[in-house]
């Protein structure tokens, strides 16, 4: 639904008197559109040292106007260059707390000069690896640092933490493609870590093709989204939902070329079902069926708790491990758990639900490791507040209230957390397991 606040706030007179009036005034973010070519379309900035100059061998991939800044040989001059688009800060080589200055001396100048939605990164290395007390609390600082700065950025920024394993710089190119570009625009004050990967992106225009998607709760709002991202981005889609839902999810994959199953994921025999519609396999696997059934705990029936936990967190579970017993689930298969940030933060008259989410968090953390040795990577996405049609529903006051608190000052939309989803189910992603990554604007709310 529109958000009339926002549509006000950029209006001409609506931004004279938001600003008048100290009140939060939030722009429209940019978002990948298609026909889109390239990340990076503006200035990219990079500084720092040896994953800089990674970056530095494919930048112009990224863009055509490509900088560094801080070093002798600086091609970028604050208030003199152009505005940034996108910034990489290469941070590992940080040891000591002397050196975190590095940090104020680098960013300050540039934040002045930033272009509307503009992406920034920070580059660093795992604190648990580190051998050295003190290297690891300068890199574990990075992480406080970011967030904050994340909080700070105005018009549409946003800033993530990538802590790159030993072996895995050669997978920095991915996630940039997917950190510095509109594909990223609801995510903010993220800390992901990567590792090495042996299956690389082939075609980075296409970098699903060949491989076969199933989506759950497919029919429409988030999961419909997730299956027309997926399918744009190459995959061969199959869209389940409940037998109720039929008639949407026909048409949807009328739209996609795409198969459909109707089963009830919490039937006795829906994972042999499953199963049997998937002779060829599957490569990537989104679980995005859920429901809620909202009430205090002092109120919550047996009804309303079981049917939550048996469809959130039990099927995918059961079905997941049906699929990965029987081989269906091929070997360096990608699979996404669609979480919430309910499940990290908590909340009021949610305690079934966050239960649940919470539940999808610890499954991707427990079955990353145990998955490694297949080339299987497990994650789980949490979105915050999203626009869809059970968001629309809520009344004024808390729907006004979950809008406005993050950092963006405003909803998602279903795109944000299909894009998350896309860039997860990525062969090179398999850079990432076991982790969570909030699609949320930097919610107030959580960590």
């Amino acid at each position: 639904m529109s958000d009339r606040y926002i549509d006000f706030a950029n209006s001409s007179l609506g931004h004279r008197l938001v600003a008048a009036i100290g009140l939060p005034s939030p722009v429209r973010l940019e978002r990948w559109q298609a026909g889109r070519l390239r990340p990076v379309e503006g200035a990219l900035l990079l500084s720092g040292g040896a994953l800089a100059d990674k970056v530095q061998a494919f930048a112009h991939k990224f863009t055509d106007a490509t900088y560094r800044y801080g070093t002798e040989a600086s091609t970028w001059i604050p208030g003199h260059g152009p505005t940034l688009k996108a910034v990489v800060f290469d941070a590992s080589g940080l040891q000591h707390t002397d050196q975190l200055k590095q940090l104020r001396e680098f960013f300050q100048p540039l934040l002045k000069n930033l272009d509307y939605s503009a992406h920034l990164v920070i580059l660093g290395r795992a604190p648990e690896c580190l051998g050295d007390p003190f290297a690891a609390s300068a890199q574990r600082a990075l992480e406080g640092f970011s967030r904050s700065l994340a909080k700070e950025l105005r018009s549409g920024g946003v800033l993530q933490l990538l802590y790159v394993g030993e072996g895995a710089e050669d997978q920095l190119e991915g996630a940039l493609r997917f950190f510095l570009s509109p594909k990223s625009a609801y995510i903010s004050g993220q800390v992901l870590r990567l590792q090495a990967c042996a299956t690389p992106v082939e075609d980075w225009t296409r970098p699903l093709a060949g491989r076969k998607a199933l989506v759950t709760g497919a029919a429409r709002g988030i999961g419909a989204s997730i299956a027309e991202t997926l399918a744009r981005d190459g995959a061969e889609v199959i869209l389940l939902d409940v037998p109720q839902a039929k008639a949407d999810l026909d048409a949807l994959a009328a739209r996609l070329s795409a198969r459909t199953i109707t089963l009830d994921i919490c039937a006795e025999d829906a994972a042999a079902q499953l199963i049997e519609h998937l002779p060829d396999g599957l490569d990537i696997l989104l679980h995005n069926a859920g429901i809620t059934r909202d009430k205090t705990l002092a109120n919550m029936t047996p009804e309303y708790w079981d049917a939550v936990l048996a469809v959130n967190l039990n099927a995918p579970q059961v079905l997941t491990k049906a699929l990965l017993d029987s081989g269906t689930l091929h070997d360096n298969a990608r699979v996404v758990l669609l979480a919430s940030i309910s499940g990290i933060a908590g909340n009021r008259g949610q305690t079934n639900y966050a239960a649940s989410k919470a539940g999808l968090i610890g499954l991707a953390q427990a079955w990353a490791p145990l998955l490694q040795q297949r080339g299987i990577s497990i994650n789980a996405v949490a979105p915050g507040f999203i626009e869809t049609q059970m968001t629309a529903h809520i009344p004024f006051g808390l729907r006004e209230a979950g809008r406005r608190m993050s950092s963006l000052g405003q909803g998602g939309l279903p795109q944000d957390v299909a894009e998350a989803v896309a860039w997860l189910g990525q062969p090179g992603s398999g850079a990432v397991t076991g982790q969570a990554l909030r699609v949320c604007g930097q919610s107030l709310l959580g960590a």
